[in-house]
């Protein structure tokens, strides 16, 4: 069978067509949020290390905010394209409406390896993204945060600058900073914390015991790693871990049959989530092909890396074992394999339901901020985890209701919401 090549913007708009045909939404509103409202292209100058000066391609996109200020993050990745941002900013509109939180959807990347750049140059990229954008972002517009190889201290340079900029205190701005500069207690395991959330609930739902359970996943940066912190805290066994190797250029999957000691693997991984093969080797962990991953006899698969995982063709080699599929990355199932994993009786968690956990933190960060007040960490995560429990009964219960495929009640949820919101407005 050809493989074939998958646009994360189309899949999204694809999802989005099939949910408003099955709610016979109205054409215009159709027309609005189909596509971003708002989009910024800029190229940004920097003056690297050997004297020299790199224009980077950076991207901004808003793809609606009648339910709130525009929320999302900023990648780095140097295959970065403006469809895929397109189709992020889409879902995290969807994403913030599910789990009922006021902000819209908005995402943003640059294109560049930050494996291949100094802190100081990355420190000026960061800041030169800002002054290109100033204008159209802020703590009342659009409140950027970490994405893919982005973190709290390109967060922190980046408020730095629009603070500088603007001449005053904002660090409601930009979420995922550091704690103690506006930073929430919480928000690192935030994202993983909320997949595993919708996944103890979904087990419940099925009843299976998660503490009988066993997983792999694909990608192990922030997302996995915290998620198979909890995970293997309530009993389950991870057997399979995949993630991209910097060096050889390619991914590799490590296994251990009899489970992984989730802390000794974080002590040997970097800080972009790749694991040092010969540590791992030594240790006595297999070393598979990238791929082997989505294949284990496992009872659940979390693919926690991008997006065009799940496919026609990579569903041929998932197990029959396979009771449960939670999207922890975004847009990791392309559309034409939910019809399969439908018949295949797999029970699938929606990504932007899924890994929600982030900007919902993000919104106690911001939220935090605008206070001047912050919170514990399990007063955080016991919020974290309400909202998260609440928003997947809320989606599940619809599916039973109105025998729907999980993904389609959570957009049924989150487009309803949306349009509402832009009816009342009166924008259509």
């Amino acid at each position: 069978m050809e493989n074939k090549t998958y646009n994360p913007y189309v899949s999204a708009q694809t999802q989005f067509d099939n949910v408003a045909d099955m709610i016979g939404l109205d054409q215009s509103i159709r027309d609005l949020l189909r596509q971003p409202s708002r989009e910024y292209h800029v190229t940004i100058p920097v003056k690297m290390d050997d004297g020299t000066t790199k224009v980077f391609n950076g991207y901004r996109i808003q793809h609606n905010d009648a339910r709130g200020p525009g929320k999302g993050g900023i990648r780095f990745h140097p295959q970065e394209t403006v469809d895929t941002i397109r189709a992020l900013s889409m879902w995290m509109t969807w994403k913030c409406a599910v789990v009922d939180i006021p902000l819209g959807g908005a995402k943003g990347g640059i294109i560049c390896d930050p494996h291949n750049m100094s802190m100081a140059e990355q420190e000026r990229l960061c800041r030169g993204y800002v002054r290109q954008l100033a204008k159209n972002m802020g703590p009342v517009t659009d409140v950027p945060a970490p994405d893919v190889m982005t973190n709290g201290q390109h967060m922190l340079w980046m408020m730095d600058e629009y603070e500088a900029i603007t001449g005053g205190y904002y660090p409601g701005t930009i979420t995922g900073k550091p704690v103690g500069m506006g930073g929430s207690l919480g928000r690192t395991e935030a994202t993983g914390y909320g997949v595993i959330y919708n996944l103890r609930e979904a087990l419940k739902t099925q009843n299976i015991d998660i503490a009988t359970t066993s997983a792999s996943f694909q990608g192990f940066g922030n997302v996995a790693e915290y998620a198979a912190r909890l995970y293997t805290q309530l009993g389950g066994k991870v057997v399979a871990i995949s993630c991209w190797d910097n060096e050889d250029k390619k991914s590799y999957t490590y296994r251990n049959l009899n489970g992984f000691d989730i802390e000794e693997v974080v002590s040997i991984k970097n800080k972009f989530g790749s694991i040092n093969k010969e540590k791992a080797l030594e240790l006595g962990y297999e070393q598979l092909d990238g791929q082997a991953w989505i294949s284990q006899d496992v009872d659940i698969l979390l693919p926690c890396a991008l997006e065009n995982q799940i496919t026609p063709q990579t569903l041929d080699l998932i197990s029959d074992k396979v009771k449960v599929l939670c999207e922890g990355a975004n847009g990791p199932t392309t559309p034409d394999s939910d019809e399969i994993i439908k018949a295949r009786g797999i029970y699938l968690v929606p990504d932007f339901l899924c890994n929600a956990g982030g900007v919902t933190c993000s919104y106690f960060e911001q939220v935090q901020c605008n206070m001047n007040y912050f919170w514990e960490k399990d007063e955080v995560l016991e919020k974290l985890d309400q909202k998260m429990t609440n928003a997947f009964h809320a989606v599940h219960k619809l599916s039973q209701e109105k025998n729907l495929y999980m993904r389609d009640a959570a957009y049924v949820i989150a487009i309803n919401r949306v349009a509402e919101a832009v009816k009342l407005r009166g924008w259509v």
